[in-house]
């Protein structure tokens, strides 16, 4: 808001008149902020729009004292949104009406494109071409300098890589625990109504074990630290790019693949199996409790029937879940995290995306599992 001038600062005032060459004219004057208009923006605005209806009319705004954005919007709303071809305007009241300018120019409606969905279309894959390059690029450098830490391998990331393990496996359990416990509940509940019906009871056994130990407990492992590992790896590097950290890692010759990248993905292909069975096994605890209560088994006799219902090989089905999973997230985690721009919005967007397309990529892969090894681990005796 520009300060008062030493003189006395008037009352908004609009006068008509006419310029040297004859043309009518309109001269603001006085004081033109929220205080000054507060009573009299109704009044001001009507006349202001009777005014602007005859075009090329001279706008002279140089008499006005004090200005700031809602009396620069008033103004504007009165031209129609758009600046008079004949405008006087004092320099310092400029940056009101500039901003008002971008401000149209950016919400102007384009012309409707008949042919806007397709390239939509093409414009969303070649951005995905571009993230496939971008992913198959920090792949190929992880593997370059995993294969140089293998020559030398005092000169590994061991801290980071236990730090790492720490905050995505240890500091994980009790959300996991929680989660695993109220699904293997629900499941078992769900369950139980339908196998009594058939006076099956006892395969509840088989349902609950096989659903979790080779679908369920990895899968929601995989979520749960997607959404939770995952986001903070992508908002790290994200802060790191903002702050100019990773310039600074460069700058200094340290490659930043193998203090911050390599350790994530060690780490969390380490801790994502571990994270399985520990989900796993307490999601079996709750569909044992539940089944307890509806089908009066109990625990111990859903404990001792599991390893005949679930072959072993399920469990270390479950395990190479683990690892694929987790490096999937880890990898992607990173990519978007990389990729954030030095600024805020773009941090939040990154780590949104990195969410969203971790999971996806869990499901995915989920599936190719289920589809390759299909017929092992299932027992139909």
């Amino acid at each position: 808001m520009q300060a008062a001038s030493a003189q006395a600062v008037l009352d908004p005032e609009v006068t008509e008149g006419r310029t040297g060459d004859g043309a009518p004219a309109v001269t603001l004057a006085g004081a033109w902020d929220i205080r000054a208009l507060e009573a009299r923006a109704r009044m001001l605005t009507a006349r202001l729009r009777l005014l602007s209806t005859e075009s090329g009319r001279h706008w002279d705004l140089s008499r006005i004292q004090r200005l700031d954005h809602i009396g620069a919007l008033l103004i504007w709303r009165a031209w129609g949104k758009r600046r008079p071809g004949r405008l006087a305007l004092a320099p310092e009241h400029e940056v009101f009406f500039s901003n008002l300018d971008s401000t149209a120019d950016a919400a102007s409606v384009a012309p409707f494109d008949p042919l806007g969905p397709v390239r939509g279309l093409g414009a969303r894959m070649l951005h995905t071409r571009e993230h496939l390059l971008g992913m198959a690029e920090l792949i190929g450098q992880i593997l370059i300098d995993s294969l140089s830490l293998m020559r030398r391998p005092l000169r590994g990331p061991w801290r980071e890589i236990s730090a790492s393990v720490f905050r995505v496996g240890t500091q994980a359990l009790g959300i996991t625990a929680l989660v695993g416990f109220l699904i293997g509940v629900v499941l078992s509940y769900l369950s139980a109504e339908q196998l009594k019906a058939f006076g099956a009871n006892i395969f509840i056994i088989n349902l609950l074990g096989m659903g979790i130990i080779r679908e369920l407990g990895p899968v929601i492992a995989a979520v749960l630290v997607a959404g939770r590992s995952g986001s903070a790896i992508t908002a790290q590097l994200g802060v790191m790019r903002v702050t100019e950290e990773l310039d600074a890692l460069s700058v200094m010759g340290i490659p930043h693949t193998v203090r911050l990248i390599l350790p994530k993905i060690v780490a969390l292909a380490i801790a994502m199996p571990l994270l399985i069975l520990w989900t796993s096994g307490i999601a079996l605890i709750g569909g044992a409790i539940a089944a307890s209560t509806q089908l009066g088994i109990s625990v111990n006799s859903f404990m001792s029937g599991l390893p005949a219902a679930v072959p072993t090989v399920n469990l270390w089905l479950a395990m190479g879940k683990g690892i694929v999973f987790g490096a999937l997230i880890a990898l992607v985690a990173c990519h978007f995290g990389l990729r954030v721009q030095p600024n805020t919005e773009s941090l939040g967007i990154g780590t949104t995306n990195s969410v969203v397309t971790s999971i996806t990529a869990v499901i995915i892969a989920d599936a190719i599992f289920a589809v390759i090894f299909s017929d092992v681990g299932i027992s139909l005796s």
